[in-house]
């Protein structure tokens, strides 16, 4: 309700975003070229947003978004470098269409509109919007998986929106499995959540926990657990997909865990080990001892540890040298400690428990047939997806909210899976969909909303589906016709007046071998 009301005051006070870019821009050091292109970035995106907004539902007003792109150029950009491919910076750019450069707040684009706008969202990015102390492993994974999300998510009105049409061009969508992901999300959590998380600052708030309360209140405590569980996993395996230095990282992590979790099975084993390690630890400690007490010792360190170091890493003189490895005494009396420790009983009990709880997600990590692992999780995330949906249809208790899922499951529908294949495409995902379909039409029914009526529920659902794979900008305003030809019928989809599709809904003996009961060569609204 309050966005009608938003909307209906932005037609009576229009508010002039060119003129206040325009004003942003004054204070810039941008190249006419760059301040052309931001210019014509904010028009089109102007006239896309309101088909946007309509198609999608459950996103910002056209105001908060344009409100948020300005505040990003101004707050964050010091500099868009906008360069052309020949030239040598964009030579630098390599295979790569944009570059920035957080700490200096540059960007360094191609004259493409949708890569600006995708630098100019992902340098306002936190590194990370988990605290690492308590998340560990799946800190930068889930930051990553939230943060590419919204980046792409950002960037949708200007790369599928035009002011005439709808269009998914999925070459252009930076990572698909991202975007599916935060979609899901979006829909499950809405979007003012998702975007105070890419805003939390100093891990004020705990996100996870946030989402975990909000998923339980609206769906149940066991598909929160169901969905939480594959975002972890998610977030590790697409990690591992896109970043190989954290593929790396996470690999030995996981290498180090299991050794350890070995490691402990047997106490006898493990003290021995422990005390290994001491002897290690207590040989390096004489070392530091003899250089310490040794004047032409400490000289032959200060010597040895400043050959290998950069210039600017190099050591100022044997007296910080001398500071330096005080401290690395302490430090290393510091793990002989914590290995007494380890041996007093009731810490190793509590050291092997926490190394098995870190065991059971520390499986997460798959680097082998990444990309199949991906869609067997994909395809779960969607089936948990799918469950809670449901969730909502059920809830709904009026007209409005059940145009609402209505909208929002038309997305979903088309939305691409992978690079070849869009949600309703996928084999595994075809009997839960119907039965999401079966519901959500119910739904409508029962609320007298619709005007699709054959008393047969897999001819309405096939024609359902058909409306959803129209990308008309408003649903309510898709009309239907049933047509016989010869001994075929046909079913005619029109947007207003304007025909859209004819497809084949059943043989004319197939109607009379199930009685059918459906209105020929009428056209009716198929939403009301």
């Amino acid at each position: 309700m309050q966005k009608k009301k938003d909307k209906l005051l932005g037609r009576i006070v229009k508010k002039d975003y060119n003129n206040k870019l325009e004003e942003v821009l004054e204070h810039k050091n941008f190249s006419e070229h760059t301040k052309s292109l931001l210019l014509s970035m904010l028009y089109k995106i102007e006239t896309a947003y309101s088909d946007y907004e309509t198609a999608k539902h459950n996103v910002e007003t056209k105001d908060e978004y344009i409100e948020k792109v300005i505040s990003l150029i101004k707050n964050e950009c010091n500099l868009i470098n906008v360069v052309s491919p020949n030239t040598p910076e964009g030579q630098n750019l390599g295979r790569r269409t944009f570059l920035i450069d957080k700490e200096k707040r540059i960007i360094t684009s191609y004259p493409i509109e949708r890569k600006i706008l995708y630098a100019i969202s992902k340098i306002s990015k936190k590194d990370l919007i988990l605290d690492k102390s308590k998340y560990d492993l799946f800190a930068k994974p889930i930051t990553d998986l939230i943060n590419i999300g919204n980046n792409i998510n950002t960037v949708e009105p200007l790369r599928d929106f035009n002011g005439y049409s709808w269009t998914t061009i999925i070459g252009e969508i930076e990572s698909v499995e991202h975007n599916l992901v935060y979609q899901n999300l979006r829909i499950l959590l809405g979007y003012q959540f998702l975007n105070l998380w890419v805003e939390n600052r100093e891990f004020v708030s705990d996100y996870m926990v946030s989402a975990k309360k909000k998923l339980t209140n609206r769906y149940g405590e066991a598909n929160a657990n169901k969905v939480l569980e594959m975002i972890y996993k998610l977030a590790i395996l697409l990690e591992c997909k896109y970043d190989i230095q954290e593929k790396e990282n996470l690999e030995k992590l996981k290498s180090e865990t299991l050794a350890q979790i070995q490691q402990v099975e047997n106490i006898s084993q493990f003290a021995l080990q422990v005390s290994e390690r001491k002897k290690g630890i207590n040989s390096k400690i004489k070392r530091i001892d003899k250089i310490l007490n040794n004047e032409a010792l400490l000289q032959q360190e200060y010597d040895a540890r400043n050959s290998v170091l950069p210039l600017e890493q190099k050591i100022f003189s044997t007296r910080v040298l001398a500071e330096q490895l005080v401290k690395e005494r302490e430090e290393e009396f510091e793990k002989i400690e914590k290995l007494n420790q380890l041996l007093i009983p009731q810490n190793f009990v509590k050291y092997k428990r926490e190394l098995e709880n870190k065991g059971r997600y520390i499986s997460l990590i798959q680097t082998e047939n990444l990309e199949s692992e991906i869609k067997k999780a994909l395809i779960k995330m969607q089936k948990i997806f799918l469950q809670c949906f449901v969730t909502k249809i059920q809830q709904a208790q009026t007209k409005t909210q059940i145009m609402e899922w209505i909208y929002e499951f038309r997305y979903y529908y088309i939305l691409p899976f992978d690079r070849e294949n869009a949600i309703c495409e996928v084999p595994e995902l075809q009997q839960v969909i119907e039965k999401t379909i079966t519901i959500l039409l119910a739904k409508t029914k029962e609320e007298g909303i619709t005007g699709i009526f054959t008393d047969k529920e897999e001819i309405e659902n096939k024609i359902f589906r058909e409306i959803l794979l129209l990308r008309t900008i408003e649903i309510d305003n898709i009309y239907m016709k049933i047509t016989k030809e010869k001994d075929i019928i046909y079913l005619q989809l029109f947007d207003g007046d304007s025909f859209e599709r004819k497809v084949e809904l059943v043989s004319a003996q197939d109607i009379t071998k199930k009685n059918l009961d459906i209105r020929l060569n009428k056209k009716f609204k198929v939403f009301y």
